[in-house]
């Protein structure tokens, strides 16, 4: 039965922005679902940007709208993103060794 829902349930594809001193908190991007969300994650592969998985988050997201900043009941969930992000750019910096 979870195949079914998994099949079901569209792909999403949502990217933040944040700068921290012009924003609250980050904002969606880009968004998108189906072959719109494929083609944000070609992109993002293309230019070597972090992809992290998180399709609750994901399919949450996706329903806010471009510039619009997280709603604060998805601040947790958005901030373990960051942390990956941020242990991505600490690995790229120590020379791309996992655990460095």
């Amino acid at each position: 039965m979870a195949e079914k829902r998994q099949k079901s349930a569209r792909k999403a594809a949502v990217a933040l922005g944040y700068d921290p001193e012009k924003d609250g908190s980050p904002k969606v991007v880009a968004a998108g679902q189906g072959d719109l969300a494929d083609s944000l994650l070609r992109i993002a592969k293309e230019h070597g940007v972090p992809v992290h998985t998180d399709h609750p988050l994901a399919q949450a997201l996706v329903k806010l709208e471009i510039g619009q900043q997280i709603p604060p009941e998805l601040y947790a969930a958005v901030a373990e993103v960051l942390a990956f992000l941020w242990r991505m750019e600490q690995q790229k910096a120590a020379g791309g060794r996992p655990g460095a």
